[in-house]
């Protein structure tokens, strides 16, 4: 199986602290990563820096500001009996636009790998600091509320 799994700051390469305020990026390593990209060195050095494959997962939330109805999205970790944990996105559509939760997975599933899009999606105004940051800690409180994901939901 995998041997090594860790969130780290894709900068420094330290592992991130579980306090739900750090970002990080999924990063693996061990003998079921694959060796590289096919004639590809530059991806390959790109995706193996530091000697861990990373995910890529930090675009999430770029992907989803993409998508033309959305106006404001943040992406917390929910609990999910299978995975642990998967991605939950909440996101404030643009005055006037329309999207459906399912549209917004497919969007995502589109243009990231499967695994790392949401496999829920909260609509409505996110809770900010004075300040105008996107207070990450309250819906990741949000997401736990909500309970876990049953694996008997569709993937």
């Amino acid at each position: 199986g995998m041997e090594e799994l860790d969130i780290k700051d894709p900068e420094t390469m330290q592992s991130v602290p579980p306090d739900t305020k750090t970002r990080g990026e999924v990063m693996f390593r061990g003998n079921t990563v694959m060796n590289g990209y096919f004639k590809d060195s530059k991806a390959t050095a790109d995706a193996f820096k530091g000697g861990w494959f990373r995910s890529g997962d930090v675009g999430v939330e770029s992907v989803i500001y993409s998508h033309p109805a959305v106006l404001e999205a943040a992406v917390v970790g929910r609990p999910d009996d299978y995975w642990g944990e998967t991605p939950c996105a909440f996101v404030k559509l643009k005055d006037g636009c329309n999207a459906s939760a399912d549209e917004i997975i497919k969007y995502c599933r589109d243009h990231l790998s499967h695994y790392m899009a949401p496999r829920t999606v909260v609509f409505g105004e996110l809770p900010k600091t004075s300040t105008g940051k996107i207070q990450k800690f309250v819906l990741h409180q949000k997401a736990k509320d909500m309970g876990s994901l049953s694996r008997t939901s569709r993937l």
